[in-house]
């Protein structure tokens, strides 16, 4: 028998099984989080994200992706950049629209948090077995594909 990877009927047992797996993933992120930066909440974090996937964002479009109004983005812009961990730029099209960049020590911080993360992940895939560390990498692999809509839809 073929095996059928198009869109399936809900499996609630499954997805029931991801939610509860799912906090000790995100245990393992606020763990890392805690450990580098306790100085910076999950919405500065995010916030350094975003400017990071997006160089030069500007305030309105670094609102919309943490989904905040833009008062709101706005002063916690004014901390990350009091902080040092962003730069405001003049845009290059218009003067009066301003862009947001990472400063090197925003950057390095983000690499420090990523290898804790990595650090305390491992910790827990070791005490795996071989086979299941292989089955979640699979499956969590295809699960960010999944979820990435314009990546799902390049494999469709």
């Amino acid at each position: 028998m073929a095996e059928h990877h198009g869109p399936a009927e809900p499996d609630p047992m499954r997805a029931a099984a991801v939610d509860d797996a799912a906090p000790a993933l995100l245990a393992a992120w606020d763990a890392a989080r805690e450990r580098m930066t306790p100085r910076l909440s999950s919405s500065q974090l995010n916030a350094l994200l975003v400017i990071e996937r997006e160089p030069g964002v500007n305030l309105r479009g670094l609102a919309a992706e943490l989904k905040m109004i833009l008062s709101s983005a706005s002063r916690l812009c004014d901390r990350l950049v009091a902080s040092g961990m962003v730069e405001r730029v003049p845009g290059r099209a218009d003067r009066r629209e301003i862009a947001l960049y990472l400063t090197p020590s925003s950057r390095e911080l983000l690499e420090r948090l990523r290898a804790t993360r990595r650090d305390l992940l491992a910790e827990v895939l070791e005490r795996m077995t071989p086979a299941g560390r292989a089955a979640l990498v699979r499956g969590l692999t295809e699960f960010a594909a999944a979820a990435d809509p314009p990546a799902a839809a390049r494999t469709a």
